[in-house]
């Protein structure tokens, strides 16, 4: 079930399993992306066990695996992949899987992002748009006001992929993980191909 790959709206046939294939479908069709990352909590590993501090979440504070969700302008799930341990950083995650060399390849692809991934934005700004930088502590009310409405726009045209991240989450699995860390992927990923079918009916 991991291995089937995602639905594609609109065409039975195709499925989509690699980050490379996200970005060809998005280049063929038009389709502007959604890229986020995601935490779900996992069992603490064992004292003494290398690589224990690497599940650490700076954000939650907890032991946490992270995977990166791509989905559509509908909240329809594309991809969901580049599984880390939840120490590592969401930009450095989807750098690890390739998608700089993606955005080169495929210079017509548009993508909104979180405030996690400014640093992909900095480097890619007619492909990657990202929430403005929060103004400086003296900045003028007329700066903060601009901030706010620039904000809340990306951020309404983001909130679709914050749907597709909810969908599998709903699922017990991954409300808390406490199986084997090594599995997980494997259980993200069947979860999410089965959410990505049910998708496409919208």
């Amino acid at each position: 079930m991991a291995a089937r790959g995602f639905a594609v709206p609109g065409k039975p046939g195709l499925r989509l399993r690699t980050l490379a294939d996200v970005f060809a479908y998005a280049a063929a069709e038009g389709v502007q992306l959604r890229i986020d990352g995601t935490e779900v909590q996992v069992r603490r590993p064992k004292a003494g066990r290398p690589g224990r501090r690497a599940f650490v979440s700076g954000k939650r504070k907890q032991n946490t695996i992270k995977p990166t969700v791509i989905s559509d302008g509908r909240g329809r799930l594309l991809w969901c992949g580049a599984t880390r341990p939840g120490r590592m950083h969401d930009v450095t995650a989807v750098r690890t899987e390739g998608i700089e060399d993606l955005l080169r390849q495929y210079p017509t692809v548009r993508a909104k992002v979180d405030s996690g991934y400014q640093g992909l934005a900095r480097d890619f700004p007619d492909q990657v748009s990202a929430p403005p930088k929060k103004p400086a502590k003296d900045a003028t009310d007329a700066q903060r006001t601009e901030y706010n409405i620039a904000r809340k726009a990306q951020s309404s045209q983001r909130i679709c992929g914050e749907h597709a991240i909810a969908e599998p989450k709903q699922w017990r699995p991954l409300q808390r993980y406490i199986g084997r860390r090594e599995h997980f992927e494997d259980t993200m990923l069947a979860i999410a191909c089965l959410v990505s079918d049910r998708c496409t009916e919208r």
